[in-house]
């Protein structure tokens, strides 16, 4: 006892049902944890009891001890939680012995327990009508989590900051169960940010007068970006990488210029995307704008077992393609005719896996063509002009330098943008856009506009049963429906019919509708998760300057999901990932089954002029070891493909699909049963 004597700091007294806790503390740990019961006298409550406990036992120890104990300490502190008149009794006691205590808030539940947690009006946290200290705080947020089930550590610490942010938990439970507080949802807002750019007047365009009067029928001004790129030289021939923000009015700058030049005969437009989707929406707006004065075709994909893409013409004045649809032509030696002006959406592509390669060797095999088809002619065929075009580059400068094209860059985003985030599975996260689409489109901006809602999903089966759980008028949107039924949707919504439309990651580079909200019912685009690039220009789709005063975004995360078995990252741990990431840089990584594959292609469109091909990509191959994996492989026989390396270019096969193909064949397996094989693989990977 001497030594617990010499130690004690505080003393801190809080009552019970019929007892009164004791803890002696020493630099804030507990020395003593004890049991006292007072007693009446003839000069006043005096100790009665006192126990130590240790753990579940009880030590009985002398009355004396206590006034010891207490004589010994350098404060005495009483809960605010004792009653007055345990309070009373105590201080009575106290004074009998020549001590002062004071009364002080602590938590209740460390009290009860033995443990001195004194908390303030900054670090209180309300809960079931009492306030408790942060850390019991955390203790029954971590059960509530654990009761929920599947939190990671980025969710959780988001949690507990916004705990401690607005001191209450009964708030953050109401979170967990679906609640839409906007103060906890809330993760940041972007601000909006408006460069001071002269428009160009759409009357002082040089242009084709078909062209020309199309366009200033639709602007008498030409918005900021596409301002800078004519400026630039967009309409003198210039290459150019424009950069700019979602919905900013990127893809007129390639427009104008490609369906100008091919008015005027100087050259086919090329206008290229990632996605079929895409490609069809795009394909129909060019029919639809200019299909009276211009051909307009299509070409996108191959099939794997007949080998036919979309047909079209090569004499066709505008061609919409996927890069697979255009490079397939260009691995098959088809003839794509005078080509005018290259129009690359979604440039940023080029630093995925798979497509960005691909993406890669289709720039530079294309850019052969165009420059063997100028030495080749004699009636004046100038080339190409290059348009790329993207949302979202880490690394502008370095690209437009290894582009060799002039840098457009515009950061603007005209209204500010709430970005949010709340949990809930996919049973709940319905019920909870059900309420935030309602509560939008029952707003009004100061410019007349209702609120309205573009909600992402990831399959076209989940848009139909997001739109029908919306009880406010909404459709689902996506690149399964009819031309037809799109175009119906588009006018309702535009219309303000519609408080929703609900569609598919996939095709949210085409989406264009003005909606004032974003929400994310999934962070996946089919069975992966959305890049940094990706995010951002989907988000980028709530505010429309004249429409809006503002944009938000909803990020509905559950906790430990996955869409896929390949997936090693949860929603959760993706949402913060995606909140808080820098926009990563663009470029071309090869391993030797990309290198092999692209060396392959401009083997056999440039033949020994391949090297020249490789080395003009952005990414660097290692050539010659990549030669000489052809050469193994039986793929190409000096500077030409065999007819092995042949089949394989043609059907964009890696080396490993080739030999597993070759393996089916020599066992005599069908060719359907063999594409089933291998895209069951490509699940499995």
């Amino acid at each position: 006892m001497s030594q617990q004597l010499a130690e004690v700091e505080t003393l801190f007294l809080h009552e019970g049902r019929s007892d009164y806790t004791v803890a002696a503390l020493r630099d804030g740990d507990r020395v003593l944890h004890g049991r006292l019961k007072l007693k009446e006298t003839s000069a006043g409550p005096r100790p009665g009891k006192f126990h130590a406990v240790r753990g579940d036992e009880e030590e009985p120890r002398r009355p004396e001890e206590f006034v010891e104990l207490a004589r010994a300490a350098n404060r005495i502190r009483i809960s605010q939680q004792t009653s007055k008149e345990g309070r009373k009794r105590l201080q009575s006691m106290l004074e009998g012995y020549q001590l002062d205590a004071l009364v002080v808030r602590t938590c209740r539940r460390c009290a009860a327990n033995g443990d001195y947690s004194p908390i303030t009006e900054d670090t209180a946290i309300a809960h079931n009508d009492e306030h408790i200290c942060p850390d019991c705080a955390r203790q029954e947020l971590d059960r509530e989590l654990s009761f929920k089930g599947g939190f990671t550590g980025a969710a959780e610490d988001r949690l507990e900051d916004l705990l401690l942010e607005v001191g209450d938990l009964d708030r953050i439970v109401n979170l967990l169960q679906g609640g839409l507080d906007p103060d906890l949802t809330k993760y940041d807002e972007v601000s909006a940010t408006v460069d001071d750019i002269s428009p160009v007047r759409t009357d002082e365009l040089d242009l084709h007068p078909e062209l020309a009067k199309r366009t200033q029928d639709r602007f008498e001004e030409l918005l900021p970006v596409q301002s800078l790129s004519v400026r630039n030289g967009l309409l003198d021939g210039d290459d150019q990488l424009v950069v700019s923000a979602t919905a900013t009015g990127k893809t007129l700058v390639g427009e104008l210029t490609g369906i100008d030049r091919a008015l005027k005969g100087e050259g086919t437009l090329l206008f290229l995307v990632p996605l079929v989707a895409l490609a069809n929406q795009k394909h129909e707006d060019f029919q639809d704008r200019y299909g009276d004065v211009l051909d307009v075709s299509l070409r996108v994909g191959s099939s794997r077992i007949t080998d036919e893409g979309t047909r079209f013409d090569p004499g066709a004045d505008v061609i919409v393609g996927t890069y697979e649809g255009i490079d397939h032509a260009l691995r098959t030696g088809k003839d794509l005719g005078d080509v005018g002006t290259v129009v690359i959406d979604e440039v940023h592509t080029l630093k995925e896996g798979e497509r960005g390669h691909r993406l890669d060797g289709l720039i530079s095999r294309l850019k052969y063509y165009a420059e063997e088809r100028q030495a080749r002619t004699s009636h004046g065929y100038d080339g190409a002009q290059w348009v790329y075009l993207s949302a979202t580059v880490g690394n502008p400068n370095w690209l437009a330098k290894q582009l060799e094209a002039t840098l457009i860059e515009f950061e603007e985003r005209p209204v500010p943008i709430e970005r949010h985030v709340t949990f809930a599975d996919e049973r709940e996260k319905t019920r909870i856009e059900d309420k935030l689409v309602k509560r939008e489109f029952d707003q009004e901006s100061s410019k007349g506009y209702r609120g309205q809602t573009i909600v992402f999903t990831n399959s076209r089966r989940r848009c139909h049963e997001i739109s029908r759980k919306l009880n406010y008028s909404s459709a689902p949107y996506h690149a399964g429906l009819d031309h037809g039924r799109r175009k119906q949707v588009e006018r309702q919504f535009l219309d303000q019919d519609l408080s929703a439309v609900v569609t598919t990651a996939a095709l949210a580079a085409g989406v264009d509708f003005p909606a004032s909200q974003v929400i994310f019912d999934s962070l996946a685009m089919g069975i992966e998760w959305l890049s940094v690039q990706e995010f951002s220009q989907m988000l980028g789709r709530a505010g429309r300057p004249d429409y809006h005063d503002r944009g938000r975004v909803y990020l509905l995360v559950e906790p430990d999901a996955v869409y896929h078995n390949s997936m090693d990252m949860t929603e959760e741990e993706v949402a913060f990932k995606l909140l808080k990431g820098e926009m990563e840089d663009v470029n071309t990584v090869y391993d030797e089954t990309a290198a092999v594959e692209e060396t392959l292609a401009n083997i056999t469109v440039a033949g020994k002029q391949a090297k020249r091909l490789n080395d003009r990509m952005i990414g660097e191959i290692p050539t010659k070891h990549a030669v000489g994996k052809l050469l193994e492989w039986n793929f190409i026989d000096g500077f030409e493909p065999t007819p092995l390396g042949r089949a394989v270019t043609r059907h964009f096969l890696d080396p490993d699909e080739a030999f597993r193909i070759l393996d089916g064949v020599r066992k005599g397996t069908p060719p359907y049963q063999l594409v089933a094989q291998l895209e069951l693989y490509d699940e499995e990977l």
